[in-house]
């Protein structure tokens, strides 16, 4: 397990899918931790924001006051925003109708469902460049985001029909889609490499 073992990772667990994360890190040996309040951000090597409804995590990071301490762990310590993460860590929303206000740590614009409606979802195989090393993973798309502009910092590792579907700036990790929903945890332990 190496030093994946010695890494504490927080995941979001205000809504969404986020049992999926502290399974997969049970599996490659990380500490999982759920993270509901500011204080649970303590100690942590690493947070997940995973898949979900934006609207929903929005509203909630709010209600339990997670904003500003999300915002602060961002900027020095890696975080892995997934499908509704993707959307909370990039800088600007496109067709924001619902008000979401993303906490901007990403240099990317992103258009919500945009790859279509629930009805819409889709699997597919996405050849990823994590440091060099080619990986070829299974990618569910739900409602998901569509990348509309990369900043100057921010890399996609990986594409999917010509779009950037993964993107890395820094310490940040973003997914379009989702690959925690199979016990493929290729992903994962790219981002456990951060930091």
């Amino acid at each position: 397990m190496g030093l994946r073992a010695k890494k504490t990772v927080g995941v979001l667990a205000i809504q969404g899918d986020f049992e999926r994360y502290v399974h997969q890190l049970n599996l490659v040996g990380a500490r999982p931790v759920e993270v509901r309040l500011p204080q649970d951000l303590r100690q942590l090597d690493a947070v997940i924001l995973p898949g979900g409804e934006s609207t929903t995590i929005n509203i909630m990071i709010d209600r339990f006051e997670l904003r500003e301490p999300l915002l602060q762990f961002g900027r020095s310590k890696p975080m892995f925003g997934t499908c509704a993460g993707m959307i909370m860590l990039a800088r600007r929303i496109e067709n924001n109708i619902s008000g979401v206000k993303p906490l901007g740590l990403m240099d990317i614009d992103v258009d919500r469902n945009g790859y279509g409606r629930q009805v819409h979802s889709f699997e597919d195989r996405v050849q990823a460049d994590l440091s060099g090393s080619t990986a070829d993973l299974t990618a569910t798309f739900i409602r998901a985001p569509r990348v509309t502009r990369l900043g100057a910092g921010a890399t996609p590792l990986a594409f999917w029909q010509g779009d950037p579907v993964l993107i890395e700036q820094g310490l940040l990790l973003a997914a379009s889609f989702h690959a925690e929903l199979n016990d493929d945890t290729t992903l994962l332990e790219y981002f456990l490499t951060k930091g």
